[in-house]
């Protein structure tokens, strides 16, 4: 849906989940907000699929655990046939975090957890959540199709990997950060990235028990070696750390080396990890030796440590309008003046190469 079109008419949600209470819970919440008309709710796919024809909504939220068919197989039909922006409503668990980050892979816009119904008192930051999401994903941009690579390519990336004798030296580094549909655009940067690349940091907004699993889906999918980053973790060429979801992710120098630093300090533009807190240290540590990110997110974090990365000399690139799932974060960076280049997602890593080279 167009800027346009959301000012003038409300934002028509569907809720779809098995529980009576949450189908009674979200309704309240979204309702809150004058842009939002829950149009209805279904306790299981096969009334989702009568209500979407009925209703024609233009978001849904759905359960990942449903009877009859779960939420990422509705998913995956959905997409197929009648591809519309989807909020997936998760239980912030090992499993759940598996199935979201795959619901995300097949299309899903963003995510949320399960409402907690014994903390009434946390209700008031879960809806704004909850409403901003939905807000965002009723202007996002759907991928109908997610993006297939040929067996050759996905049984490459999976080989051990080869010894990176060519590096002698950490000093080049490459800092990503991403939100909302930042969980695929990563997954398509890191895909075509040679084994032999410099070190890269990358913060996703992303809960505490999604972030490993979400290390591992991309270990599994890149030439370079993927992990979830340690404090005092030594960056080297060729490997990936990724902000665990509860620490904020700083890059220090030690001597002639990179390493990282976890810092558990307060949210930043309401978010931990942050961007912004990333993107400076690596301004304030690795200066014009380092190139900067930013990928499809909601908000404006990592705008103002872009704009301290240029200061300090590094390149700076933002993913362009058409091909993020939501332009905010990007979108900040630009209208700050601070990016020197805007380029579509799937010419990121040649971009990318050139400054390698």
């Amino acid at each position: 849906m167009s800027e346009s079109k959301m000012k003038s008419k409300k934002i028509r949600v569907l809720v779809i989940d098995d529980s009576a209470l949450i189908r009674r819970l979200l309704p309240e919440i979204l309702s809150q907000d004058r842009a939002i008309d829950v149009v209805g709710t279904a306790s299981d796919p096969y009334v989702a699929r009568d209500k979407i024809k009925q209703l024609k909504p233009d978001v849904l939220t759905l359960d990942v655990e449903m009877p009859k068919m779960d939420g990422v197989t509705f998913l995956r039909n959905l997409m197929r046939l009648r591809p519309m922006p989807v909020v997936m409503v998760s239980s912030l668990t090992e499993a759940g975090a598996e199935i979201t980050l795959e619901a995300l892979e097949i299309g899903a816009v963003d995510y949320v957890a399960k409402p907690k119904i014994d903390l009434s008192h946390s209700l008031g930051s879960y809806a704004d959540e909850l409403i901003s999401k939905v807000k965002a994903a009723a202007s996002a941009r759907i991928r109908s199709v997610p993006i297939v690579r040929d067996k050759g390519r996905q049984d490459a990336a999976i080989e051990p990997r080869k010894a990176l004798s060519s590096f002698k030296t950490t000093e080049k580094l490459i800092a990503i950060g991403a939100s909302t549909g930042g969980t695929e655009a990563i997954k398509d940067v890191l895909i075509d990235m040679p084994a032999a690349s410099p070190g890269i940091v990358i913060t996703q907004h992303i809960p505490e028990q999604f972030s490993a699993p979400f290390a591992k889906r991309m270990n599994a999918a890149s030439a370079m070696t993927v992990c979830e980053a340690a404090d005092g973790q030594q960056i080297l060429p060729g490997h990936v750390y990724i902000a665990p979801g509860k620490y904020h992710l700083l890059v220090e120098r030690s001597g002639a080396r990179y390493v990282c630093r976890l810092d558990d300090g307060e949210r930043v533009n309401r978010h931990k990890p942050s961007v912004d807190v990333l993107f400076r240290s690596v301004a304030q540590n690795v200066g014009c030796n380092a190139i900067s990110v930013l990928l499809t997110g909601m908000g404006n974090d990592g705008a103002k440590g872009m704009l301290e990365m240029k200061e300090a000399g590094a390149l700076t690139i933002a993913q362009d309008e058409k091909t993020s799932v939501v332009w905010g974060m990007p979108g900040e960076a630009v209208k700050l003046g601070c990016v020197d280049k805007v380029v579509p997602l799937h010419t990121i890593v040649s971009n990318l190469m050139r400054w390698i080279a």
